[in-house]
């Protein structure tokens, strides 16, 4: 699997300086899986733009069945009161697969947009898909701005989660910021909760590894890592635990199974790469991961597991998928099977 590439943060940067300087532009379209970081420029935007108490004047919001080319029109030609612009927002409206006489429309409305408007079209539910080769998507570029919010880089990550606890009155070091994103994932929109929980859960000034731990809600893949790490620790007790917080946490065995199987490829992977004198930089390569951290868990995980165990497991846990798939038994009494006879492989 080869790693993704990284997103284009060149317009994202150019709409910080904008806001910056206190000049927004007229014309923006969002988009992208960070919801959090979306929202944050959002609000910005609304208050430059139309902030002072007179948003239900100069904020214009239309859904996307709202949308079409009279009503974007009358809103574009709404002029400001009490302010020196106008905000027009398009929540989920896809100009690009309106019919082609509204794209006319579109293309003739958005390529002209008075001074004292502003019209940001934001895709939340919708997924956004521009075809280059079209006049909607030449406005775009040369008179607007199509910012993506990606899924952020794990040094700036790490420097958010630093500057969230420090606004809580906490502070955490780097290693357990990583552990943080690793046991709940690294988006901000999920973070930023269990930040919060953390921060009030904890006693003193630092926040330290059993206070995450306590107050974090973990994600599966970390779940079914603990689990895992639990087998090459030889204690089949603490990973049974393991899988029943998963059943308390409404998991279907299914998913867990789906979970587990990439979970053991990846060790298998890892264990692999030991043999061949490769590190951490093949296994996110491989993987598409986000950062070494990840990569460098599974390595210290992988030396615990002789060869012979990754490759049995990969093999049991595909036989045990195709198993609970065909609905010959009962999830959860396959996935136990599983946990047992991979743990009594690894005694083995």
């Amino acid at each position: 699997m080869a790693q993704k590439k990284g997103a284009d943060r060149t317009a994202l940067q150019t709409l910080k300086q904008q806001l910056a300087a206190g000049e927004p532009g007229r014309l923006y379209l969002f988009h992208g899986e960070e919801v959090y970081l979306r929202d944050y420029y959002l609000d910005r935007l609304k208050q430059l733009l139309v902030g002072g108490g007179m948003e239900q004047f100069n904020l214009h919001l239309l859904q996307g069945a709202q949308v079409d080319p009279r009503s974007l029109e009358e809103a574009i030609d709404c002029l400001p009161m009490m302010s020196q612009r106008t905000l027009v927002l398009l929540v989920d409206f896809d100009p690009f697969k309106a019919p082609e006489s509204d794209r006319e429309a579109y293309v003739r409305l958005l390529n002209d947009l008075p001074d004292y408007c502003c019209v940001v079209l934001v895709y939340d539910l919708i997924p956004y898909k521009a075809d280059a080769r079209t006049k909607l998507a030449a406005v775009f570029k040369d008179k607007g701005l199509v910012v993506q919010f990606a899924r952020q880089e794990q040094g700036d990550l790490v420097d958010w989660v630093k500057r969230r606890f420090r606004a809580l009155g906490r502070d955490i070091d780097s290693e357990l910021a990583r552990y943080l994103i690793f046991l709940c994932g690294d988006l901000m929109t999920g973070l930023i909760g269990e930040i919060e929980k953390v921060g009030a859960y904890a006693k003193g000034s630092r926040v330290t590894r059993q206070d995450i731990d306590a107050a974090a809600t973990p994600q599966l893949d970390a779940v079914v890592f603990q689990m895992t790490d639990a087998i090459s620790a030889g204690s089949f007790d603490k990973a049974a635990r393991v899988m029943g917080d998963l059943y308390h946490m409404q998991e279907s065995p299914i998913k867990i199974l789906h979970s587990l199987g990439r979970q053991v490829r990846q060790l298998y992977s890892a264990r692999l790469a030991l043999e061949a004198h490769r590190g951490t930089d093949y296994l996110v390569q491989l993987w598409g991961l986000r950062s070494a951290y990840p990569a460098q868990k599974l390595m210290d995980s992988a030396r615990r597991f002789p060869l012979s165990w990754c490759r049995r497991a990969v093999v049991r846990c595909g036989e045990t998928d195709l198993a609970m798939k065909s609905g010959g038994g009962d999830g959860k009494e396959l996935l136990t099977g599983l946990l047992m006879e991979l743990s009594c492989l690894r005694e083995g």
